[in-house]
């Protein structure tokens, strides 16, 4: 094929197209996760849905792998870049075959799971929770009892087993015991993710950890009693392992998230509260250590070097953003009029002042009650970090599609009730838009700053 070049500006939309909408289009089915979308499809092993989507980004939760809409083109169906860049631009729209040779651990590739050989005895996963991780030796034993924790033959690293309803292991992980070079954690090929490491007990209260080291730190630090609860380690953020959980288990009620003190946990534990959510769940509640995750605290508790917690700094920046808004005066004389100077200016806080200042004037005219700090708290309580990672030409898409709404709806003159309420509704929407584009661009200005300091620290060295 010849070569076909492409401009900054036409890889980029390419790159930014939203991944859901594009799919669904040429047929491939799609469900909803809480902001998020799962890709559902099946080969002859089964129903696979491990991978999700939010905008323009894809994970493949198994593989451990994502990336933007050009990568995943490529992933998915096997495809070159010219040809993932000509499809996503809408060049080319013949039919799209799947083309799982080109996906890392493919399906058809996958071999029957079957559990490493376990040593003879566990002197080496002992030392290595106790004296690395201050795991408490009565938890590494009662999981070395149920045969859930025991140490490899050939490599001696811990494994952790997931059992299914009858207690047949049917998922297992490996983490590295040695104290030199890069330690790994890997999900033993074969696995069914549906199932994990886990504890189950007879209270309605179920715990939810990233890995099963955090699961073990934590009932270290609270082991009163701690069998009378249950305890699932996740392998990471995928729900399937925590529905199963719920789904075999009808006794669970209180489920509590337990996932890291950093970005990735925060968005992990907003995540799985929505896909909850979703399913009908509503005793959810969020547990997160004082440090990084439990085993940083667990360090902590016994005098050793300690990660601290990390906070979203996207999200905060979002929050700020929003409790620096202003109420304006209001008046519907010349109002669409100031908001196009501000789109015309890219005054994107402005224009966000403005949006929900008319907002709660034309809840008011609709007979609702709104007032500009309840939407600001909505906008908020509504913010989901894990799923604004989008690019800037994205969010300026939606923006400009969100502004040529209001522009079409504000050109009526007369409205009633039902139509002050849509038009509150879109001018909502698009203060949302306004301060995602602000942040983004908050966002980018700070990543320049920091690289021009780190740049100019290296001159001076």
């Amino acid at each position: 094929m010849p070569y076909i070049p492409f401009t900054e500006e036409q890889k980029q939309t390419a790159n930014s197209v939203e991944l859901a909408e594009f799919l669904r289009m040429r047929g491939e089915k799609l469900e909803r996760a809480g902001r998020e979308y799962k890709l559902i499809y099946t080969d002859e092993s089964g129903r696979h849905d491990s991978i999700t989507m939010q905008g323009s980004t894809w994970f493949d939760h198994k593989n451990q792998t994502g990336g933007g809409a050009i990568k995943f083109m490529q992933y998915y169906y096997g495809m070159n870049f010219v040809d993932a860049v000509q499809s996503l631009l809408g060049y080319s729209v013949e039919p799209l075959h799947h083309s799982f040779s080109h996906m890392e651990n493919a399906v058809e590739n996958k071999k029957k799971f079957t559990l490493p050989e376990a040593n003879d005895d566990m002197h080496r996963v002992y030392a290595y929770l106790i004296k690395q991780r201050y795991i408490a030796p009565e938890i590494i034993t009662h999981f070395a009892k149920t045969h859930t924790l025991y140490e490899d033959k050939e490599h001696h690293n811990a494994v952790f087993v997931g059992l299914d309803e009858q207690g047949v292991p049917r998922q297992a992980s490996k983490r590295s015991t040695s104290t030199y070079g890069n330690t790994f954690r890997i999900t033993i090929e074969g696995s069914d993710t549906r199932y994990s490491f886990s504890h189950y007990g007879k209270s309605d209260r179920l715990f939810v950890f990233e890995a099963p080291i955090d699961m073990l730190s934590y009932l270290t630090i609270y082991h009163e009693n701690w069998q009378y609860n249950s305890y699932i380690a996740l392998n990471g953020v995928y729900e399937n392992p925590l529905i199963k959980a719920l789904e075999t288990h009808d006794g669970l009620r209180n489920i509590i998230i337990c996932t890291d003190n950093d970005e990735g946990g925060i968005d992990g534990y907003e995540r799985l509260r929505d896909i909850l959510n979703e399913k009908g769940y509503t005793g959810i509640y969020r547990h997160a250590s004082d440090f990084k995750d439990w085993n940083e605290q667990l360090k902590a508790a016994n005098g050793a070097d300690a990660l601290p917690a990390v906070s979203h700094f996207r999200k905060n920046v979002f929050y700020e953003a929003v409790n620096s808004l202003r109420e304006l005066s209001f008046t519907p004389y010349g109002f669409l009029s100031e908001l196009r100077r501000a789109n015309r200016n890219k005054e994107y806080t402005y224009m966000a002042e403005l949006a929900i200042t008319g907002s709660a004037f034309y809840l008011r005219q609709g007979a609702y009650n709104g007032d500009f700090k309840g939407l600001c708290s909505k906008l908020r309580h509504e913010y989901r970090a894990y799923a604004d990672k989008g690019r800037m030409a994205q969010k300026q898409r939606s923006l400009s599609d969100d502004f040529s709404a209001v522009e079409c709806d504000l050109r009526q003159t007369a409205r009633t009730r039902e139509q002050s309420a849509q038009t509150a509704k879109l001018l909502y929407k698009l203060a949302d838009s306004a301060l995602r584009v602000s942040v983004e661009e908050s966002l980018s200005e700070q990543e320049q700053t920091e690289e021009q300091e780190e740049e100019h620290c290296f001159v001076l060295a």
